[in-house]
């Protein structure tokens, strides 16, 4: 497997998002810049946590317009998987790649804390090496991580069973005091229709290692490469 992070002026989850993937799971990782639209054979573009362009406007509103999007959506379109985290979840809501927007958090503060996420569907790029119902323990650190969708575009989205991951207490549960923004339905993560663009809130590439207190995040990374080498080896 072969990724591509990109990198935009305010990312600071992009090096530790190489080194996961590269280092911790062994796979080919190179750097995207955010104004050059090759995306250099990647077989995973992934979208990292940070701050691109400041957050001026809204969170993601100017990354939209950066040179590699039009070749990220054009990626997306021919079916290439899409990956982002935080921040790139925001891009992604700003591109139209994903539904929905993020507002502030409900109790209009920064939360840098960890949480737990049930996996909802396992048989995504993203959550294929993952048993439904799974919970993960991983960090978030986000200001507007609150995610709103209308009354008409949250239904569809439940319908589609585009919901990946949900807020949850320790033992699954999905409650309103496990959900640390106020997001809807405790939604901490989605995909498109077609489940090749997918994003969550929290970080998984900053809870892969035991070192640092939860490893629950390698298996999105693991689902990953496996879904690349499966769909390689059946295309020979």
């Amino acid at each position: 497997m072969k990724v591509g992070v990109v990198v935009f002026p305010g990312s600071n989850c992009d090096h530790d998002t190489y080194f996961v993937t590269k280092t911790v799971f062994g796979q080919e990782c190179v750097f995207l810049w955010h104004n050059d639209p090759a995306l250099k054979e990647a077989d995973v573009v992934i979208l990292p946590g940070g701050f691109s362009y400041g957050d001026y406007l809204r969170c993601g509103a100017i990354a939209k317009f950066s040179a590699i999007m039009d070749r990220i959506k054009e990626f997306a379109a021919r079916g290439g998987l899409v990956f982002g985290i935080c921040n790139g979840f925001q891009i992604l809501q700003e591109a139209r790649l994903l539904p929905g927007v993020m507002l502030r958090n409900r109790g209009l503060k920064f939360i840098c804390d960890h949480v737990y996420v049930r996996v909802e569907r396992n048989n995504l790029p993203l959550t294929v090496q993952c048993q439904p119902g799974q919970v993960l323990r991983l960090p978030i650190a986000h200001n507007e991580g609150n995610f709103y969708a209308d009354p008409e575009l949250l239904d569809r989205i439940e319908s589609n069973r585009q919901v990946i991951f949900r807020y949850c207490k320790p033992n699954g549960d999905i409650t309103d005091a496990a959900n640390p923004n106020g997001s809807l339905h405790n939604i901490a993560g989605v995909a498109n229709g077609q489940g090749n663009v997918f994003a969550l809130m929290p970080h998984p590439e900053r809870a892969s290692e035991l070192a640092l207190g939860s490893e629950d995040g390698k298996h999105l990374f693991q689902s990953l490469a496996y879904w690349v080498d499966r769909r390689m080896a059946a295309t020979g």
